[in-house]
This record gives structure tokens, C-alpha cells and sequence, in this order.
């Protein structure tokens, strides 16, 4: 079965393959002719992924799923949440948004943060949304070199090593969007086609 994952981001792109495994192709937004950037205007994670996937059903007819995820960091009240890819600006530079963070953080001694990833799956337009969370806490500065976002600087809980530091194997077992991702792979193999 074909499905369309509705991102541009190659990063996110491997991971989700490597999470799906083989039972599924997983198409780019590239490999259905979209080349547009998808609409993300909405205050919440849910309401991000709802609306990337709903573009791509309306124009394309194509049975997809989008994601979209945040970094909450309790001492920030929950930020930079929805707004992470721009948390430093509009040029979504991973490293200026890890700086920033950071520089936030100083002085503050509650360094706990979680990611949480919200998936919207459109299935023959039919709509169901899953969220996966990882809690841990934010390092004193990056260490790591795999990965992408803020992966140097998270700390799962229970681990040593910042999500950067692990193969991406370990990574996809415990991380925000590898949960997101098992509930959507189970609810595709519990149905009908």
C-alpha cells in the first residue's frame, strides 16, 4: 500500500521509512507532485498536523499522513512548543534555535522538557490522530552529531546519551515519534484493504 508522508524534511523522511519497515511505501511530497510548502498556521501540534495532511487529501487525493512536533520545556511554560522549527526566526536553523533555547535556560535549574509528536492519518479521507511523547531534559550544551532539531540537546529520560549521541535504531524505539508512529502502523494493520 502506498501512502504519502506529507513532508519535505529528508531527516524525517528516513526515520518514518525506517519506523514503517517494508509493509508500506512511503512516498514523499516530492513523488506526488507536490511542490508547494504545506500550510502550517494553526496554534497547536494537532491542528499543524491536521491541516498538512487535510492540503494534501483536498489537492491531491492521495491517502497521507503529516506529523508535526514540538519541544516543551516546563521552565519555558511549554515553549518552544508548535513554534520549535521557528523558534529563533523564520529561517528554521536548527542550530540558532538550540542557541537560543539555551540562552533561555541560563540561570534556571528545571531543565525538563518533553517532545511530542501529533500524526494525522487520512485514510480514503477517512481521519484519525495519534501522539507520542518522550519526556527527559535539556543538556548544559549539544554533544552529538546524529539526528537533526534539538536531538543534541535532549536527554530521554532514563538514558545518558542525548538523542543525537544514539544510533538511530535506539532512538526510534523510544522517541516521541516513534510511539506516534507504532499506534499509526498498528491502526493501518487493523484494517480492511
Amino acid at each position: 500500500m502506498k501512502l504519502c508522508f506529507a513532508s519535505n524534511n529528508e531527516h524525517k523522511l528516513t526515520e518514518i521509512r525506517q519506523l514503517v519497515g517494508n509493509q508500506y511505501e512511503v512516498l514523499s511530497l516530492k513523488d506526488i507532485g507536490c511542490v508547494e510548502e504545506l500550510p502550517e498556521e494553526q496554534d497547536t501540534l494537532e491542528g499543524n498536523s491536521y491541516q498538512k495532511a487535510e492540503y494534501v487529501w483536498r489537492n491531491f487525493r492521495v491517502s497521507c499522513f503529516a506529523d508535526d512536533t514540538g519541544l516543551e520545556v516546563k521552565a519555558l511554560d511549554g515553549a518552544p512548543g508548535v513554534y520549535s522549527a521557528r523558534y529563533a526566526g523564520p529561517a528554521r536553523n536548527n542550530r540558532s534555535n538550540m542557541e537560543l533555547l539555551l540562552k533561555n535556560l541560563e540561570g534556571k535549574s528545571d531543565r525538563s522538557a518533553q517532545f511530542r509528536t501529533s500524526i494525522t492519518l487520512i485514510l480514503n479521507g477517512q481521519v484519525e490522530q495519534f501522539d507520542g511523547i518522550v519526556t527527559g531534559k535539556i543538556t548544559e550544551a549539544p554533544a552529538g552529531d546524529k539526528g537533526f532539531g534539538y536531538d543534541p540537546i535532549f536527554t530521554p529520560e532514563g538514558h545518558e546519551q542525548t538523542f543525537a549521541q544514539m544510533s538511530s535504531e535506539a532512538k526510534n524505539r523510544i522517541s516521541h515519534r516513534g510511539r506516534a508512529m507504532e499506534q499509526l502502523v498498528n491502526y493501518l494493520k487493523s484494517q480492511k484493504f
